[in-house]
């Protein structure tokens, strides 16, 4: 599916092409909170990286979070660097060189309707805010870190294989 987005202020508009369209993998975490969540988190997409293309690719900008060791206190940068509208502060993308063949959209960046999803995972939440409520369904998954299935996996799982 092509999927299209943009930020807020529209300087910047991207396409990219993605086999894992269902918005429903909520990220509790307090970078994707702090970052990119309204209400309280963060919903990413998951895209083929190739097939990216940006327009007002200038004002694009970049930001690693610092993550602290929690035995240590010591921070550490990510490699994920999450991209934004440098006027509007949109969050538009995820990329790690992890995964370099993967962009991870936010959800709230894409403008071209998305597949609503028969369940959603929510995740890393151990860091969700405290006032931030949960409203999981009965078919919904919960991690407190991490869920044990990939994206890929998850939308082979429910919507069957590609």
């Amino acid at each position: 599916m092509k999927l299209k987005g943009s930020c807020h202020c529209r300087r910047v508009d991207f396409s990219l092409e993605s086999d894992h369209p269902y918005p429903y993998n909520l990220c509790y975490c307090s970078i994707c909170r702090k970052t990119a969540g309204g209400g309280g988190y963060a919903i990413n997409l998951s895209g083929d990286a190739d097939s990216l293309q940006v327009k007002g690719d200038a004002d694009v900008k970049v930001y690693q979070a610092r993550i602290a060791d929690p035995d240590t206190g010591q921070t550490t940068l990510s490699p994920a660097r999450r991209h934004f509208c440098a006027h509007c502060g949109s969050a538009l993308w995820a990329w790690d060189p992890r995964w370099p063949e993967l962009i991870h959209p936010f959800a709230s960046a894409i403008d071209t309707p998305l597949p609503l999803p028969p369940e959603r995972t929510h995740l890393m939440l151990a860091s969700r805010a405290n006032w931030v409520e949960l409203h999981a369904d009965p078919q919904d998954h919960q991690f407190e870190g991490y869920p044990d299935e990939s994206i890929a996996e998850w939308h082979t799982r429910v919507t069957g294989p590609k």
